[in-house]
């Protein structure tokens, strides 16, 4: 790791136990180890979602402007699931 930017963090108290104990467990060498994996995770998951903050507001505003929704019992979705499958399978 020749090339570091190195950053002050703040941790709440519980947040810090939690990283002392698996420091002093041997699972990380130093707490900068355990902070680094988190961020890698962190950005992991929120790569493998992909959505900007600005598309979630989109997504989330389509769906207030498709108008109320309704409740579908599992029957209906059954059948319509059964509809589907058999358009596809006569397609075929």
């Amino acid at each position: 790791m020749s090339n570091v930017d190195k950053r002050s963090i703040t941790l709440s108290p519980e947040l810090a136990s939690a990283v002392d104990e698996v420091v002093a467990a041997g699972e990380y060498a130093s707490a900068s180890e355990v902070v680094r994996e988190a961020l890698r995770h962190w950005k992991e998951r929120r790569d493998l979602f992909g959505y900007t903050l600005e598309e979630l507001r989109a997504l989330v505003q389509e769906g207030i402007d498709s108008g109320p929704g309704r409740y579908v019992s599992m029957e209906e979705i059954k059948a319509e699931a059964r509809r589907r499958f058999g358009q596809v399978k006569r397609s075929a």
